[in-house]
């Protein structure tokens, strides 16, 4: 089974505890983290840079697949918004079935990073399948100043998760865990803002929509959510949900179960 992490920038402060994760991953048999480079320049640009990050942040427990390696595959969208395949990385075609692992926090430019944005962008490959979410040009450096945001972000991002999760069909299923919340990605690194919210706790479904809507949902109702709220609104993050509710990629309709 793949585990999608987001294994963070070097000492990035907020990224999930190790033992956390290390705890879960060996409850599950043959089980590997997966990841792929970044698009933006940093600790994960390039696979041997990445490697170096991911013993950094202590990610050396269990075996490591960052699955652009090897080169991309492209994985079909079916009547999406924007995109009609995203390039994943080749290495997500060795799995049988995935845990989406997510940290849920702010994100500069999707407002939220939940499991939507864990699979959207952390499952497309560094230099095209990003470069195809962002809306970016597929030649030279990458200009984030340039891309499309707010709503038309969140379409694409709900494009390439869709394509994610028609690939594995009813075997993936989605962790979030809403603890550490800053206003930004764990991508940002040692810049992140710190945390000015309390830790929430831990989600679990199989359905993409109702685990980011109930997250979202948890967020928005908690007195102490004010910047993180800020951040999501600003960027129309919302425009997450109701992309995946208009592609039927879930059901923004759910039970909160609390298990204590």
């Amino acid at each position: 089974m793949a585990i999608k992490l987001h294994t963070g920038e070097p000492h990035g402060p907020n990224i999930l505890p190790r033992d956390m994760v290390q705890a879960l991953q060996k409850t599950i048999p043959n089980s590997t983290i997966v990841e792929t480079n970044t698009l933006y320049g940093g600790g994960r640009e390039n696979t041997a840079d990445h490697r170096k990050t991911l013993e950094i942040n202590g990610w050396s427990f269990c075996p490591v697949d960052i699955m652009d390696e090897h080169g991309d595959v492209n994985l079909p969208v079916r009547d999406g918004f924007h995109l009609k395949e995203v390039a994943m990385g080749k290495g997500i075609v060795d799995y049988d079935s995935m845990l989406v692992l997510t940290h849920f926090k702010g994100h500069a430019m999707g407002g939220f990073g939940g499991s939507m944005k864990n699979i959207a962008i952390g499952c497309a490959s560094g230099q095209v399948g990003k470069r195809q979410v962002h809306g970016a040009s597929m030649t030279g450096a990458p200009n984030f100043g340039a891309m499309p945001v707010k709503d038309t972000f969140m379409e694409l991002m709900a494009d390439s998760a869709q394509a994610v999760i028609n690939h594995f069909g009813k075997h993936i299923t989605f962790i979030n865990v809403l603890r550490n919340m800053s206003v930004d990605c764990d991508c940002a690194g040692t810049s992140a803002q710190k945390p000015t919210m309390k830790n929430i706790g831990i989600l679990a479904s199989n359905d993409l929509l109702a685990i980011d809507q109930a997250s979202c949902d948890l967020v928005f109702a908690a007195p102490d959510g004010k910047d993180v709220i800020e951040r999501i609104q600003s960027r129309h993050g919302l425009r997450q949900l109701s992309a995946m509710a208009e592609k039927k990629m879930g059901n923004p309709q759910y039970e909160l179960i609390v298990v204590k």
